[in-house]
């Protein structure tokens, strides 16, 4: 029963990304975000006054609040649509998953198509490769300019170029990576904090303290070192994981920045944070890894779900939100159970209860995701950064996944010894009479295994054509 009901899920989410690719082919490459009531002239200035003072400012940026809570498609008022470098990158390794999980070429293809929107996107005022936001983002230390390079963003263009490149080994794609690597190591600033701990800036420009840009970063040049064999990237990195190690509060939370402001916790931050300090450990073994890893999966498991099971926004808020679940959270839960399971077992069956909730839930009938569920309603607003790209890749990486567990099942029965198969033959000769009345729960399993794959396979083949 739990083998049909995994079939089942897995052929269901085939379909969801076939259509989700139909969708995404008709809807285009441009989209609104969660930023855009902020993106433009009348939210800049409005949120700018709220940074600056707090009674004026909230008087400001309330109707828009209001708008997004209730009216969210008044985003169209604000700013205009936009290619988001996170989002292509997203895109072309959610493609790529889908290559690795049905060997159709087209997939592949797809994913190229995005490396070359990425080419096009990076911050061309920087030698190295690099990329930000396309709009000005005001924050409360001041406003960083459209392409200002971001270390939340490019370490996701990395692994995008990267994950190509194994697939498809370009001299071209090695360049950009080992563009990237630079960029990270010598643009982006450290800012000691320790003897053995330094935190790096968000931007070339600031002054650092972030946990999770620390924990980008620390992956970005651990897996660059490896891949160049470049001892100095690895000491830049070693020092930023331990400012992540060092930061990580007793009960295993981490808060957003160590200023003593921004003091909040919330799902996709600690998501980002724990799938760095899990690379990392995929790809040091590092055993002090390990132990902040099983502290945070304890903490956020206990803490960052709410009675349903399902993700929640926020256990610490900074400030009043105006939706309950959000489409990116799931996402991000769903990469990160991923990327876990295998040392924490029980985020396993998290994983399951979120896919199978988001399959249930989330669904448009064009094909899309909700974005998030409102306290009233639901925000049906598609926004490719804000959870529909992150959404399309972790579907695509879980079937992925459970492309590799068929294979290696059918891997394993190929490799029996002969007087295995000659046991299972004799007990299923002496079995006749039942198989004469139907297949036995054995041979129902085997045969729901291997069609479900070719379901899998099928509907997969779809997205191409």
């Amino acid at each position: 029963m739990t083998t049909d009901r995994t079939t089942a899920r897995n052929d269901r989410v085939a379909h969801v990304l076939s259509n989700f690719t139909l969708w995404l082919a008709h809807y285009g490459e441009l989209s609104r975000d969660h930023q855009t009531f902020f993106a433009g002239r009348t939210g800049r200035a409005a949120k700018n006054l709220y940074y600056n003072n707090k009674l004026l400012g909230t008087a400001a940026v309330a109707p828009i609040i209001f708008l997004e809570a209730f009216v969210p498609s008044a985003r169209r008022f604000f700013h205009h649509p936009t290619r988001f470098p996170i989002a292509d990158a997203h895109y072309a390794m959610g493609f790529a998953f889908l290559y690795e999980a049905t060997g159709d070429p087209s997939q592949l293809e797809n994913a190229i198509h995005f490396l070359t929107e990425l080419k096009k996107s990076r911050c061309h005022q920087f030698q190295e490769y690099c990329w930000g936001y396309p709009f000005d983002w005001v924050t409360r230390n001041g406003v960083l300019k459209q392409d200002t390079p971001l270390i939340t963003t490019t370490p996701y263009v990395y692994e995008a170029f990267l994950q190509v490149f194994k697939l498809d080994p370009q001299d071209e794609w090695k360049m950009i990576l080992e563009s990237i690597a630079r960029h990270a190591s010598v643009d982006i600033k450290d800012f000691k904090s320790s003897e053995k701990a330094s935190s790096c800036s968000y931007t070339p420009y600031d002054t650092g303290g972030v946990i999770n840009a620390a924990a980008y970063r620390a992956f970005l040049l651990t897996s660059a070192s490896l891949l160049f064999s470049n001892e100095s990237y690895w000491k830049t990195a070693e020092r930023n994981l331990n400012f992540v190690l060092e930061n990580q509060n007793s009960d295993g939370s981490w808060f957003y920045a160590v200023d003593g402001v921004r003091d909040f916790v919330d799902h996709y931050h600690t998501c980002f944070v724990m799938k760095a300090l899990a690379k990392i450990h995929a790809l040091t073994g590092d055993a002090a890894t390990l132990k902040a890893l099983g502290k945070g999966e304890s903490y956020y498991l206990g803490n960052l779900f709410d009675a349903d099971g399902q993700p929640k926004p926020f256990s610490r808020a900074p400030r009043l939100t105006v939706y309950k679940r959000e489409l990116y959270d799931c996402a991000e839960c769903i990469n990160l159970c991923s990327l876990l399971r295998d040392r924490f077992p029980v985020l396993g069956s998290t994983l399951e209860k979120v896919v199978t909730d988001v399959l249930k839930s989330w669904m448009k009938r064009d094909g899309s995701f909700r974005s998030r569920k409102l306290y009233l309603g639901w925000d049906d607003v598609p926004m490719h950064r804000w959870g529909q790209s992150q959404m399309f890749r972790s579907l695509a990486l879980y079937l992925s996944e459970a492309a590799k567990h068929e294979n290696e099942k059918s891997d394993v029965r190929m490799r029996m010894q002969p007087s295995q198969v000659n046991e299972r033959n004799s007990e299923r000769n002496s079995n006749s009479d039942r198989k004469s009345k139907g297949p036995t729960t054995e041979d129902r399993q085997g045969m729901t295994e291997v069609s479900g794959l070719n379901s899998t396979i099928s509907e997969q083949k779809k997205l191409g054509s």
